[in-house]
């Protein structure tokens, strides 16, 4: 900052003197009066990274590509610097370029052909592990990753509980015990052995294509609603898959789950301990079935205490996903590559 002479230290009989204070103080005083006027206005590299960082989705996730030309982030989830395109030849342009793995090839010959200095690329992926092929493709490819798993660059949930103190306990009627609706069924998996297991000692109502009886859109939670308890089955067994199964399936359709997936301790690290049942509570399937059919109406009711204080939030549109890595973008490392990606989703 500019310095200026004390006022009092002035041997007033040397002119030159005398004009130096007086230039010293008017440059502090036009120093200090810029930031006045303008307090936001900081270094080149600030003023830099005020502008709208731009992603460019390389090739959006589901099959209907929604319009994203508008300031869709801010019109739709209130986060402000933020320009969503789809279209490559803002490639030169972006700061982000997002890359669902369920559109990528194997080889290279449809990703762009040049990285540019301090661009950064995402992988993004909602599937287990077991229903990812050809990872091994893409070591050394991507910065950052995009995932359901907890310790993702930008983690992106299918749904979480959010607080809500003013909510009320809504349990609507029930006229069956158990539900399942389930679209690909495969006897190797580990949620086909446990049905037909369980089933040996109670009833399921099954829906969909698996069982030839499909649910339209709107009619999924209504049928749902109307049993107990349902069967949030995973299709594969990983850290942190918890899907629609649990968080829409179940708890938005105001029915208990019994869940098959990750151990009973990474589901609590999502929610309550008492708003779900295990399969692995219980040391036989037997064992659940009696406990399933047994409950009585007080133990029931004491599987829904979350909704006193929490609501269920739903994680469907990807713009909101991809709208997610600008409110990551500022704390997420930079030029790193991951060396072996496969490695790291199986880990």
């Amino acid at each position: 900052m500019p310095w200026a002479l004390p006022l009092r230290w002035s041997p007033w009989g040397r002119p030159g003197v005398k004009a130096l204070v007086t230039a010293g103080v008017f440059v502090t005083t036009l120093w200090n009066l810029r930031f006045f006027l303008n307090p936001f206005k900081g270094s080149g590299e600030d003023s830099k990274h005020r502008e709208p960082l731009v992603i460019l989705v390389w090739e959006w996730p589901s099959k209907q590509v929604p319009n994203v030309s508008r300031d869709v982030c801010r019109e739709l989830y209130s986060i402000t610097g933020c320009q969503l395109t789809t279209e490559r030849q803002l490639l030169h342009q972006a700061n982000v370029v997002v890359f669902p793995h369920s559109r990528l090839q194997p080889g290279r010959d449809k990703l762009p052909k040049e990285r540019l200095p301090g661009q950064n690329w995402v992988w993004v992926s909602l599937e287990s592990p077991s229903n990812t092929r050809a990872l091994a493709a893409w070591n050394q490819t991507f910065n950052w990753v995009m995932t359901y798993r907890q310790d993702s660059d930008i983690f992106i949930p299918y749904g979480k509980l959010v607080p809500n103190r003013s909510a009320a306990m809504n349990i609507p009627a029930k006229t069956s015990l158990v539900s399942w609706v389930i679209s690909n069924y495969h006897r190797t998996q580990k949620r086909a052995e446990v049905y037909k297991n369980l089933s040996r000692y109670l009833h399921v109502n099954i829906y969909g294509k698996a069982n030839n009886k499909p649910l339209c859109k709107d009619c999924l939670l209504p049928t749902i609603s109307t049993s107990k308890f349902y069967l949030a089955f995973e299709n594969s067994i990983h850290r942190d898959y918890i899907t629609e199964k649990l968080w829409r399936n179940s708890l938005l359709a105001g029915t208990v789950p019994v869940v098959l997936g990750p151990p009973r301790a990474n589901y609590e690290q999502f929610v309550p301990a008492d708003s779900f049942i295990h399969v692995d509570d219980f040391g036989s399937l037997e064992e659940l079935a009696t406990f399933l059919k047994t409950m009585n109406s007080s133990r029931y009711q004491q599987f829904f205490a979350w909704q006193t204080r929490f609501s269920v939030k739903l994680y469907t549109d990807w713009r909101e996903r991809i709208c997610a890595i600008c409110m990551a973008y500022p704390r997420l490392p930079h030029g790193r590559l991951y060396p072996d990606l496969q490695s790291w989703f199986n880990s």
